[in-house]
């Protein structure tokens, strides 16, 4: 009998053929994986309705990927590190062709016709991705930084740090209390 619940249970979350899963992983049946033997998974990680998950992906724990975000890792990679969260719509990209037009684009083109640009995306601790946010190859989200909603990430987010806009630009610090709450947080977990 099929399960009624939106979530993968741990069972069949094993049998998917990730690289490694935590505890407390919820991983929403409409969710697409690709290549699940690249990715990792680590605790308390919740992936929403109609994600996409592809290449190299590292999730490390307290994670949140709201409905609707990509993540195209290709073979370079993707890493999101502890109490970071993707906003719905959000697409990041490890890969991407060059739009120049001094080459071919499109994944059904041989890739000798093709300028294929890689960059290994990391998305440091406390790091927020608003809503409709795109983010490049390459990039490093610094520690407690945000993006607003529908920015354009093109170049590293500075730590403790707000950017909004098409390319995204700093307009502000961002406190940086969260790290605070979070030596808290991980105190509370040892006493329970």
């Amino acid at each position: 009998m099929a399960s009624t619940t939106s979530f993968f249970s741990r069972k069949e979350l094993d049998e998917i053929g990730f690289a490694s899963v935590g505890k407390n992983v919820h991983l929403s049946r409409k969710a697409s994986i690709y290549g699940a033997e690249n990715i990792t998974i680590g605790n308390n990680v919740r992936i929403d309705d109609f994600c996409i998950l592809s290449g190299l992906i590292e999730l490390r724990d307290y994670i949140h990927i709201a409905a609707g975000a990509f993540l195209f890792a290709g073979d370079v990679g993707i890493e999101m590190h502890d109490y970071t969260c993707i906003s719905s719509r959000s697409a990041v990209y490890a890969i991407t062709d060059d739009y120049s037009g001094a080459y071919m684009t499109n994944s059904m083109i041989p890739e000798q016709y093709r300028h294929v640009i890689r960059g290994k995306v990391v998305i440091e601790e406390h790091a927020l991705i608003g809503s409709g946010c795109t983010i490049l190859p390459g990039v490093r989200v610094g520690i407690g930084s945000a993006a607003g909603s529908m920015s354009l990430i093109i170049k590293d987010m500075e730590s403790f740090s707000l950017y909004v806009g098409i390319p995204a630009k700093k307009i502000k610090e961002r406190g940086a209390g969260m790290i605070e709450f979070a030596q808290k947080f991980r105190s509370s977990l040892l006493n329970e």
